[in-house]
């Protein structure tokens, strides 16, 4: 639980009554949960006493009405609004659950769902990316980062990817980034505009917050589309209308517009299984902790140093 707004040292275990679901909802026995950078920001301001977006589990208990599922079944979550998921069981509604197919393997299913469904949204709405089209992916050795290079490769794009440390240049170059450069802050912009003949990338991907904001408009072509979902990370950046360059492209994407209905979360998620099934998308799984270190696990998603996806075990 949250204890107070603050550092990662206020999340602490806590006992409480494990939750019955209500008609239309499901109890789950929490086998894995995922750590987003997104918690980092409800633990900051304390916007709720569990966090957790996203985890993998089984169903023990259904309340009235559910048809869906039923007790025994593998299931994964993703709930947009509401939290929770650091935690031994759960309460969810039905529309915010998927059932995890029998090749995919519970740390897969809490890993994908969320960043995958982000990468996927980004790739195919934001910018829908077409063959030869050059991109440019921040933190690219990130969770997201790794599965936006993989889905936008599968469409056909070339991929730019940064990186903030040299180690981490294997693990994008893995996932199939063209180029990887390491850098921090601005320091990209020549390097781009060198890699594209001075033309500029057709999309950039910027999750890095307002630091990279500026200089991720200067390496847009005319008509490029800058996918920004970084506000977590850093502030967030303003800018006049008329100080748009090159009649560029911004959006703001946000996963709740990508799944409004059970029936899309359904249909997406199933497509990043399939290609989990199929080899298409490869789960990088970055560090492993038990639900008493979450602490730990923030400490270290804050401190940059990790790489893919972050997992506790409860």
């Amino acid at each position: 639980m949250v204890s107070e707004a603050g550092g990662p040292e206020v999340l602490r275990l806590r006992e409480r009554p494990t939750p019955r679901p209500g008609p239309g909802e499901v109890l789950v026995d929490i086998r894995v949960a995922g750590v987003n950078f997104f918690d980092v920001g409800v633990r900051r301001d304390r916007l709720a006493e569990v966090p957790g977006m996203e985890g993998a589990g089984v169903v023990v208990e259904t309340g009235e009405g559910v048809h869906e599922f039923a007790q025994g079944d593998r299931v994964a979550w993703l709930t947009a609004d509401t939290h929770a998921s650091y935690a031994e069981r759960i309460v969810l509604p039905v529309a915010n659950v998927v059932a995890v197919p029998d090749a995919i393997d519970d740390e897969t299913a809490a890993a994908v769902l969320l960043q995958g469904l982000t990468a996927h949204h980004h790739s195919t709405v934001c910018h829908p990316v077409r063959p030869g089209d050059i991109t440019l992916v921040h933190a690219a050795a990130g969770g997201v980062g790794l599965l936006l290079t993989q889905l936008i490769k599968a469409r056909g794009g070339t991929v730019i990817g940064l990186v903030s440390r040299s180690e981490k240049v294997e693990i994008a170059t893995a996932a199939g980034a063209d180029h990887v450069l390491v850098s921090t802050g601005d320091a990209f912009v020549e390097r781009v505009l060198e890699l594209t003949g001075g033309e500029g990338v057709h999309a950039v991907f910027d999750g890095a917050g307002g630091p990279t904001f500026s200089a991720s408009l200067q390496v847009l072509r005319t008509h490029g589309t800058m996918v920004f979902y970084g506000p977590l990370i850093g502030d967030v950046p303003t800018i006049a209308m008329n100080e748009i360059p090159r009649s560029t492209r911004l959006t703001y994407g946000t996963l709740p517009d990508h799944i409004r209905t059970r029936e899309e979360l359904t249909a997406h998620a199933a497509e990043l299984f399939g290609m989990v099934e199929r080899g298409e998308l490869v789960v990088r799984i970055g560090g492993r902790y038990p639900l008493a270190e979450a602490a730990k696990a923030h400490a270290d998603i804050e401190s940059r140093t990790t790489t893919g996806k972050l997992l506790l075990f409860p």
